[in-house]
Parts: structure tokens; C-alpha cells; sequence
């Protein structure tokens, strides 16, 4: 259906995005165009059409500068542990253009003439969308002014000062709740329904109890658990549906793989909602430089997180952290090996990856770990295909998490709720059930200091091995108050010396690692494998030498891609600064939490 319909929808949708300049800037401004509109539910329909924003490729990529992936890149993370930001240097963020947008439909949306069942449906995206940019300023600033109405020059409001983050967080879930009860649930696919609002609203449920339970300086512990209830509630409203369920052929080694490769997810059980692409129409935007050897690269910390296939600790393995690349990628979670490029995989679409096709044999860069992703990477040579391969926005795994995380937060965790949540995740997997007796793991539980319950380790486990380099892992570290971890330096493949490896997995030697000073053969006296296939030569050696490769020890260890990743001071590292010009415009406005 995906042809049919979604055709239609894109044009509309290209045709708002074309004219955003000239209609939905310009509108707010100029009333009598405002009063010749806003009539029929036709109006209401391509105005809110306008206001769509959700993610594309570019989520694939979102987890830089994390303990996920190490990046060359610029990230605000980056900048801000890296240098002496202040509100001078950090300036994005303070926009206000889109709530104005928003605003302006709820005023002039009464003048039309539909039901009142179809106005509350257009008020209740409207008001969806408004408490999607507020979480937004939340997430970024804690307090910021509330705005539910259009400003003018003279208005009063224009220059007040923020309002608290409990006031703003109350509007936004009376925004939620209100789009719950009327965002109508039988909408097209790629439309806004009120499944996609409640697990909207339970994400950022989630978000803000666990905050309030974690951030201390905010003095708002106490509340914490109301929204942890109505995570829970919402994420059970969408599982009691029906509508939805976990990808699940039977194909443990693949189905996780599907749903970030595939040209159609209208019709797939998980998919809350997708960014819908169609070739030449509204192309996805999809680029090789997801795989790597552009600016990011995952990270051995990620690797390391995934349990053994027989779903015991990786640091139960005695040589854990030294296990080589081949090593580390056998008898794991089978969401490994859909998410990194592994052993013996077949690289087939090239661009900035000069190896080229056939065995993936690795590239060493002493800008990168050596690790590569293929979640999210189309490795297809049709162009068309890439252009038409669809974006998850929202997964009802994620819902299935949060509801697990919430009950656990608030101590009502049990197994039936594990057996309905994280074990549908695993059995998709192939890998077995997680219990209540789960002892802890040293190494998880020492990323989280302050949770002492196996179970809630295990279910953040989880949530960080499902929903791997979708751009959601910045978000958990800040709410569960774990920034601490992006100082740790991204680790990448580990060598336990100089001399030959194996990185295919057919025993054969690929590449080979030489000494700091040692010469690098001329091609022709370079040596060839069994296969005879010449061996890829690097030099290696210690930070800040004339080498190929950095590694910790210079002639072993890992791999070193990112040497400084600076201090992430708390708490003020969780916050942002409101960009200096607009507190100069705005003297009422206060930085928060040492910002300047």
C-alpha cells in the first residue's frame, strides 16, 4: 500500500515543505491571509502536514561522542566537554519559530467549519506537536517561558522570564493527554494517530521520572513517580491495542536486520510509525558514510554490552577484555551482527570505503576503532533501493521497554511483566528469557553506581542493546544522570601484539601489524595468504607518532580513535546555556546550573 497511498501524502507534504517560506513563515504575520484560511478541514490538513518533523538517516548517526561511537566529527557533547563553552560559543537551540506556527493554528482553527470531533482531532496534533518542541527546551535549557498563544511586538509576555521546568512539564502532559483523548486512531499510514502520541507521551514520561529520580539539583525527586506511572500507563494503553507486536519470523539472525534495511515498513507489526520514502519522490537520503571511515565509528563498549547467545555476562569470559575481533563476534547476541559489520560479512556498496567489495576486511585509521555499522547502512548497489528504504521513527519496542523500565523504577517489576516486555525482545532474538533472580553483572553495575537492583540493569541492558545507534542514547545518559561515562575514551579492536590477523574468521590472515619503525614492504614484496591475497600492511604505535594505527600500548592494545574525550562536569553538563544575544534582548532570562 505503501505506493498507493504515500505518493499522494509525499506530494502534499514536498508541495507544504517547497512553499514553508512563503506560507507557513509568512502566515503568522499577515492576518488577512490568515483570515481567508483555517475554513475546511482541507485547510486544517495541510496546515498541521507542515508541522511534521520526525527523524530520518540521520538518526543512525546521533549516538557520536556517546560511549556508542567515537566521532572526528564537531558534536555539541564534544565541544562542551572538550572546551570552555559558554553561551558565547554553544548558540543553537533557542528557536521559537515552529511553537509560533503551532500557536497560530489553535487560535484560527475554531473558524472552521467541521465537527467538533474532526477540530479536536486537528487541535489535538497541534497540541501533540507543541509538547514535542517543549520537551525539546526541556531537555536542553529545564526551564524556559511557556508560550500557548500568539506573540506580538507589544505583548506583554515577550520578554518574561522562564517559567520552572514543573510548571512547563505540567503543560506539556495537559498537551498529551489532550491529544490522547482526541488524535483520532484510524489514521492513513504516515499520519499522526493516537498510538504514535501515547508512545510519544511515554517516552518522555519515562524521560522526566527518571530525571526527577536522578538529578538531585533539580529538588523534584518527590514527583518523579507520577510520571513513571504514566509511562507506565501509556506504554500499556498502546500494548493493550493489539495492533502491534514484535517482528518475529522465526529468523533470530535476520528480523532485527529488516526493520533498518527494508523499502516497506507500513504494513510491519513494530513500526509505530515510519518515515515514509518512496524513490524519486522523497528519497531517504540514505549515504554510505553510516557504514564509517567518514566521522563515526562505534565503539568496543557497545560490543562489550551484548550477552554471550546462552545469555550469560560477556565478563563471565575470563579473557573478555582482550578478546579479539573475530573472538568477540562468536556465540553473541545475535543483534551484534545486525548491528556491527562482522566476521566474513559482505560488504557490497562502496564509496568512501576503499577496500572495496567482497569479505569485509577492515580498514585500521588511527581516527577510528575499527569497528563498522551496518544497522542502518543500505548495502545495496540499486540507488533506487537505498532512496526507498524507510525509517523506524518509532518502534513498539521501545514501547515495550519503557514499560519495563517504569514498573521497574517504581519497584513493581515482576516476571509476568518481564515475559511481556524484554523476553518478547530477546525471544526475537533467539536468546533466552530474562528472570527476576538475575544476579548482577560487576561490569554493568559498575556503569550505573547508583542502581543497585540486577533486574533494572539488565532492562537498561537491554534498552541500550535494542535501540543501539538509533539516537536515543545521549537522552537515557542524561537521564539517568550518567554523563561520567562519555569521559571514558571509545576503545576499539583489541591486539595482543604486532605480527598477522585474522579478521574474516576462515583462520586465514588478512592483515598485518608492523612495528612504530619498521618499513612497510613495496607492493610487490608484499606477502599473500592462502587464498593469495596480499596482506594489508599497518604500522603501529603509540599516540603521536608517524603510524597507521594507535594503540594503547603502541605495539598492542586497542585501538585508539578518539585520544581525549575531555571531562563532563555535572551537573551543569546536562543543561545548555540560552545563547548570550537572547539574554541580552532578555534580561529576565537565567542560565542555569553554572552556564554563563
Amino acid at each position: 500500500m505503501k505506493k498507493v497511498f504515500n505518493i499522494s501524502i509525499l506530494m502534499v507534504l514536498t508541495l507544504v515543505s517547497s512553499c514553508n517560506d512563503d506560507f507557513l513563515e509568512h502566515l503568522p504575520e499577515t492576518e488577512i491571509v490568515a483570515d481567508n484560511f483555517f475554513n475546511t478541514e482541507e485547510d486544517l490538513s495541510i496546515y498541521i502536514n507542515g508541522l511534521y518533523s520526525f527523524p530520518g538517516f540521520g538518526m543512525y548517526y546521533a549516538d557520536e561522542a556517546t560511549d556508542n561511537s567515537a566521532t572526528t566529527g564537531n558534536r555539541e557533547i564534544k565541544t562542551i566537554m572538550t572546551t570552555e563553552a559558554n553561551s558565547n560559543t554553544i548558540t543553537s537551540g533557542w528557536d521559537w519559530d515552529y511553537l509560533r506556527n503551532i500557536n497560530l493554528f489553535l487560535e484560527n482553527s475554531p473558524k472552521a467549519d467541521v465537527s467538533e470531533e474532526i477540530r479536536n482531532h486537528y487541535d489535538g496534533l497541534a497540541r501533540f506537536f507543541r509538547a514535542q518542541f517543549y520537551m525539546g527546551k526541556i531537555k536542553r535549557y529545564s526551564n524556559v517561558p511557556w508560550y500557548d498563544t500568539v506573540l506580538t511586538t507589544d505583548s506583554e509576555d515577550l520578554y518574561k522570564a522562564s517559567d520552572s521546568r514543573d510548571f512547563v512539564i505540567e503543560k506539556i502532559f495537559e498537551d498529551y493527554q489532550f491529544a490522547i483523548d482526541h488524535v483520532l486512531e484510524d489514521q492513513p499510514q504516515g499520519a499522526v494517530n493516537k498510538w504514535l502520541v501515547l508512545a510519544y507521551a511515554s517516552r518522555n514520561a519515562l524521560y522526566e521520572g527518571t530525571y526527577r529520580k536522578y538529578h538531585d539539583e533539580l529538588n523534584l525527586a518527590g514527583t518523579a513517580n507520577t510520571y513513571l506511572q504514566m509511562a507506565s500507563s501509556f506504554s500499556k494503553q498502546v500494548m493493550d491495542n493489539g495492533n502491534f507486536s514484535i517482528y518475529n519470523t522465526g529468523n533470530p539472525n535476520s528480523d532485527y536486520y529488516t526493520l533498518f534495511s527494508s523499502e516497506d515498513l507500513t504494513s510491519n507489526p513494530e513500526v509505530i510509525f515510519t518515515n515514509i520514502n518512496v524513490a524519486n519522490v522523497k528519497d531517504s537520503g540514505a549515504w554510505s558514510g553510516v557504514f564509517g571511515n567518514y566521522e563515526m565509528s562505534p565503539a568496543r563498549d557497545l560490543v562489550e554490552s551484548y550477552l554471550m547467545a546462552d545469555g550469560s555476562f560477556l565478563s563471565d569470559q575470563t579473557n573478555y577484555e582482550t578478546l579479539t575481533f573475530v573472538e568477540e563476534f562468536t556465540d553473541r547476541d545475535p543483534r551484534l551482527s545486525q548491528t556491527y559489520a562482522f566476521p566474513g560479512w559482505e560488504l557490497i556498496y562502496v564509496t568512501n570505503y576503499s577496500s572495496g567489495a567482497a569479505n569485509y576486511v577492515q580498514q585500521l585509521n588511527k581516527n577510528f576503532t575499527g569497528y563498522h555499522q551496518i544497522k542502518g547502512f543500505t548495502n545495496s548497489l540499486d540507488q533506487d533501493f537505498r532512496n526507498d528504504v524507510d525509517v523506524p521513527v518509532f518502534r513498539y519496542a521501545e514501547v515495550l521497554l519503557t514499560h519495563a523500565e517504569a514498573l521497574a523504577e517504581l519497584g513493581s517489576i515482576s516476571q509476568g511483566i518481564l515475559d511481556d516486555t524484554i523476553n518478547e525482545l530477546r525471544n526475537r532474538a533467539g536468546m533466552p528469557s530474562l528472570t527476576m533472580s538475575v544476579v548482577s553483572d560487576p561490569v554493568q553495575a559498575a556503569r550505573y553506581p547508583n542502581v543497585n537492583n540486577p533486574v533494572l540493569l539488565e532492562i537498561r541492558r537491554e534498552r541500550r542493546v535494542e535501540l543501539a545507534l538509533e539516537g536515543r542514547r545521549l537522552e537515557d545518559l542524561n537521564r539517568w544522570k550518567a554523563g561520567k561515562l562519555m569521559e571514558k575514551e571509545p576503545r576499539g579492536l583489541y591486539f595482543p601484539g604486532l605480527g598477522k590477523y585474522d579478521l574474516t574468521g576462515d583462520g586465514i590472515e588478512d592483515i598485518v601489524l608492523l612495528g612504530a619503525s619498521d618499513v612497510v614492504p613495496n607492493p610487490e614484496d608484499r606477502e599473500t595468504n592462502s587464498l593469495d591475497v596480499t596482506l594489508i600492511y599497518y604500522r603501529a604505535g603509540s599516540i603521536g607518532e608517524d603510524v597507521d594505527v594507535y594503540l594503547t600500548n603502541g605495539s598492542s592494545g586497542y585501538v585508539i580513535a578518539t585520544p581525549e574525550r575531555g571531562t563532563f562536569t555535572e551537573p551543569k553538563d546536562y543543561y545548555r546555556p540560552i545563547p548570550a544575544t537572547e539574554v541580552t534582548l532578555n534580561p529576565n532570562l537565567e542560565q542555569v546550573f553554572g552556564w554563563d
